[in-house]
């Protein structure tokens, strides 16, 4: 369950600072993380991951306006499920990702997925993880950015993202390593790593010149 008494991310980033030389030019270089606020309701933020993925921004942003606009100005389980997938295909959404968002708000409305904030709060991470990947469409990525940006969970490590694994190969100067590899070196920022995961997207943007993503701006 996480711990109500838990530390502020920046409070988070000074002890990784304490800890590893390299964390720390990036907490001086970069300052203290930056999340973007947290969306609408856990459904909405689910919802909207599914609708973004392997989209650029813009496009997603224009179909995501649309969503909203067909569902009668509020994406919940109710509005999803009482529009059919003619409406949601005519917004932009692939077959796919309408039978995705369909399929999350029937285990939402069913009570299969629980995302009231007080019930999910008392899950751990892993388990979260595990219930939320069951729904087609999510997978462990998607589930692990829900945390971390939306629950503001502290101890998440995405290994599998590519930023991430650039962003650790660039600041420790050694070649990116695979998801396999980057799993185990994120123990050292145990309880924090996600704190360490917002310096790996960081030093993409800062040793490279990548400009600023929805991740870290």
């Amino acid at each position: 369950m996480p711990d109500s008494r838990r530390p502020s991310h920046a409070r988070a980033a000074l002890v990784l600072a304490q800890r590893d030389p390299v964390l720390a030019s990036l907490v001086s270089a970069a300052g203290p993380p930056r999340l973007r606020p947290p969306l609408e309701s856990h459904f909405a933020a689910l919802a909207r991951s599914i609708l973004y993925q392997q989209l650029a921004g813009s496009a997603a942003a224009a179909i995501h306006a649309r969503l909203v606009t067909a569902l009668g100005g509020s994406v919940t389980p109710e509005a999803v499920l009482a529009v059919d997938q003619t409406a949601l295909r005519d917004a932009g959404l692939s077959r796919a990702k309408a039978d995705s968002l369909r399929d999350l708000a029937a285990r939402v409305t069913a009570g299969t997925l629980e995302l009231d904030p007080r019930r999910i709060a008392r899950l751990d991470d892993e388990e979260l993880i595990a219930r939320l990947s069951a729904v087609r469409g999510v997978g462990r990525w998607t589930a692990q950015m829900f945390l971390l940006f939306q629950l503001r969970r502290l101890d998440v490590w995405p290994s599998g993202d590519l930023g991430v694994r650039r962003g650790f190969g660039l600041a420790w100067d050694r070649p990116m390593p695979s998801a396999r590899e980057l799993e185990p070196l994120g123990e050292l920022f145990r309880p924090y790593r996600s704190v360490a995961a917002w310096y790996c997207w960081r030093a993409c943007e800062l040793l490279v010149g990548a400009g600023e993503s929805a991740l870290t701006s």
